[in-house]
C-alpha cells in the first residue's frame, strides 16, 4: 500500500533514503560509511520544511512495513527547500555548494528507494507513479528527476516509465541524464 509518510515512519525511511543517495549519502555523512548518514537524514526527515521532510514523501508499506520510499516537490521550491540541508553541511564545510538538480517548471522526484529485499517486485515502479500522479493533482505539468550515467537499469526503467533524456547535469562529483516526464 502507498501512502503519505508519517514522522513515525523515521526509522524505516533513514536508511532508504541512503540507497537512494548512494554517494551523496557520504558526502552528507563526511564518512566512507554511507549508514552514518542515518541520523542526518532522521533528523531532517522530521522536520517538515525541507527537501526530505516526511511531508514531501510518500511510502510503500507492505506486511513487513514500510519498504520503500519517494520524496518530491515542486522544482522552483529547491532553494528555500535545501537551505536548512545547506546550512548543517555548511557547519562543516562553510564552501559547501552543489549545483541545482532541479528547477522551476517540474515537480522534483528527489530520492527512490526500495529495500534490497523487496527490489524487482515493481514497488518503486508503483511509487514513481503515485508521486506523479500526486504531483499532476497539485497542477504540476511535468516531473524530472537525475539518474547517474554509471546506472543504465535505473534510466531504463526511468524510460519504460515514460521519462526521457533531456540534458546532463553534473551534480555532487558525478554526471547525471536530467530526464522528465509530462503528466
Amino acid at each position: 500500500m502507498i501512502r503519505t509518510a508519517r514522522q513515525d515512519d523515521v526509522d524505516a525511511v533513514a536508511p532508504l533514503l541512503i540507497l537512494g543517495m548512494g554517494h551523496i549519502a557520504g558526502i552528507f555523512a563526511g564518512s566512507e560509511n554511507h549508514s552514518d548518514a542515518i541520523p542526518f537524514f532522521r533528523t531532517f526527515f522530521l522536520h517538515q520544511a525541507n527537501q526530505y521532510s516526511f511531508k514531501n514523501t510518500f511510502v510503500f508499506e507492505a506486511e513487513e512495513g514500510v519498504v520503500g520510499s519517494i520524496n518530491g516537490y515542486d522544482g522552483a521550491l529547491l532553494h528555500s527547500l535545501r537551505q536548512p540541508v545547506l546550512d548543517k553541511l555548511r557547519e562543516a564545510d562553510p564552501t559547501f555548494n552543489p549545483n541545482d538538480e532541479t528547477g522551476p517548471g517540474e515537480f522534483y522526484l528527489d530520492c527512490i528507494n526500495v529495500h534490497p529485499d523487496h527490489q524487482g517486485k515493481g514497488i518503486g515502479s508503483q511509487l514513481i507513479e503515485s508521486l506523479c500522479k500526486h504531483a499532476g493533482t497539485l497542477g504540476h505539468e511535468r516531473a524530472g528527476l537525475i539518474v547517474d550515467m554509471v546506472n543504465p537499469a535505473a534510466r531504463r526503467l526511468y524510460e519504460r516509465l515514460g521519462f526521457e533524456v533531456i540534458g546532463e547535469k553534473d551534480f555532487m562529483g558525478h554526471r547525471y541524464f536530467h530526464m522528465v516526464r509530462d503528466l
